[in-house]
């Protein structure tokens, strides 16, 4: 039993590098590692064999967690591809985006000013439709094209609609106690 901790999650995986995967496959990967390398499957063995079943648990864990959803799958494409998306650091945006967020960020407002729980619900499916919209743009960056700066500045504007997605959450949750 041993696992390439070097190897990138793609690899550990047994998936092609790329925003697009077979997430049937990755799941069933990620079951057949963990039946292998889960740390009670080695409690009798030495502290140093528990220890590295210990890694190589969660290496696979952190894998399965980055791969699973498409933003942090993009982030760690990217990454690989040894592109700084400059999440911290870049958060300059096109007029165009920003508008847009401040329309988002005051209708959310209005609606959950006025306790209108039909009208956030109906701002959450639009955006979830918006975000799959945009989506789509950056597996085509990253697959097709390997654009990886536009890539990186939609990741960073999928980072801003998943905040606004949140924030539209909470004020549902707030409404709804």
């Amino acid at each position: 039993m041993s696992i390439d901790l070097k190897q990138d999650f793609f690899g550990l995986f047994g998936l092609p590098r790329a925003f697009a995967i077979d997430e049937a496959k990755l799941d069933q990967a990620w079951h057949e590692l963990q039946a292998r390398v889960h740390p009670d499957r080695h409690a009798h063995l030495s502290d140093a064999e528990k220890r590295a079943s210990m890694q190589w648990a969660t290496r696979v864990n952190e894998g399965y967690r980055t791969l699973r959803k498409p933003l942090p799958r993009a982030q760690y494409l990217l990454e690989l591809a040894g592109v700084d998306a400059g999440l911290e650091t870049n958060t300059a945006m096109s007029p165009a985006f920003l508008m847009e967020q401040m329309e988002w960020r005051e209708a959310v407002e209005e609606a959950r000013q006025a306790g209108d729980v039909d009208a956030l619900e109906s701002l959450h499916v639009r955006l979830r439709t918006h975000a799959k919209e945009v989506m789509a743009g950056l597996g085509e960056d990253l697959d097709d094209k390997a654009d990886f700066d536009a890539a990186a500045d939609t990741v960073r504007r999928l980072m801003f609609i998943e905040k606004l997605q949140h924030e539209i959450d909470d004020a549902l949750e707030a409404l709804e106690t």
